[in-house]
């Protein structure tokens, strides 16, 4: 076989794979100051301050400024606090991702305490940078005390789109409390999919944790099912305890979300994850 045939042979084979090695990149943490990829005069600074506009370094090289930008909450008008009259922070997280076959990049602030909620408050960002940088959405995505990406961040649902994960939690001695909002972007805009809720509790006879997965699986429409899988398992400690441990067991609670053409929107085909949410509320 001639070598340049064979060469494009291989070429054509390792598409797919570089494709899903460069979908799979997880969110970075680079420094505000640093230029974004392929622009010289433009800084991640330069797209936190489109949020924040008086947002600078101190001398420690920690970002502080005033009120961010008005903007709704993920969950819709009755969900989410005040921002603080501060922020403050080191980094933010960035994720590029695909929106209608477009290139966009994503930011997440954590701004840290709402003013007047149990909840923090975090800003998702979502900007295009393919000419002179714009702001085309953000929210806040805050759910709990402390909101980031949830590894790797994004899961692809065709060529052309990708959703984010975000993940909100909180712990306390022995319990993790975990929120995770699951967000696509439609028309340059971000768009609640759903929530899902989960809940780890560690005491001295044992262990019962909760872990998340997703998975995209192609049907023939313009985006990808979406398979949520939450692993709920028990394991019994090997300690001396006062109470009588639980039967150790380990059992998958799976929802697969369809997309509907009609309605714009994903529809999940079960209400286990609900059921689950309300099965922690009482173990709380």
């Amino acid at each position: 076989m001639p070598t340049n045939l064979l060469r494009f042979i291989l070429a054509v084979m390792l598409l797919p794979l570089l494709w899903t090695a460069a979908g799979a990149q997880d969110a970075s943490l680079p420094e505000l100051g640093s230029p974004l990829p392929g622009q010289k005069d433009i800084t991640y600074l330069d797209l936190a301050r489109m949020i924040i506009p008086d947002l600078a370094a101190d001398k420690n090289g920690f970002y502080r400024g005033g009120l961010p930008i008005a903007m709704r909450h993920i969950e819709g008008p009755d969900s989410g606090g005040s921002p603080p009259e501060t922020s403050g922070f080191s980094n933010a997280s960035v994720l590029a991702i695909k929106a209608g076959g477009k290139d966009r990049l994503t930011m997440l602030f954590d701004l840290g305490d709402s003013s007047d909620s149990a909840e923090g408050y975090a800003v998702l960002a979502l900007y295009d940078i393919t000419g002179k940088p714009r702001l085309l959405d953000a929210a806040n995505v805050a759910l709990d005390r402390s909101t980031y990406f949830r590894e790797p961040g994004k899961l692809g649902i065709g060529a052309n789109d990708d959703i984010l994960m975000i993940e909100s939690s909180h712990s306390n001695s022995n319990q993790n409390y975990m929120i995770v909002p699951l967000i696509m972007v439609a028309r340059d805009k971000l768009k609640l999919i759903d929530i899902i809720y989960l809940f780890d509790e560690h005491v001295c006879a044992y262990s019962r944790t909760q872990d998340v997965a997703f998975k995209a699986i192609a049907e023939g429409r313009r985006h990808a099912a979406i398979k949520v899988t939450v692993t709920d398992a028990t394991v019994v400690n090997d300690e001396s305890c006062d109470d009588q441990p639980p039967k150790p067991e380990s059992h998958d609670i799976s929802v697969t979300y369809h997309w509907d053409k009609t309605t714009s929107h994903y529809a999940k085909d079960s209400d286990a994850l609900d059921k689950l949410a309300g099965e922690n509320a009482k173990r709380f």
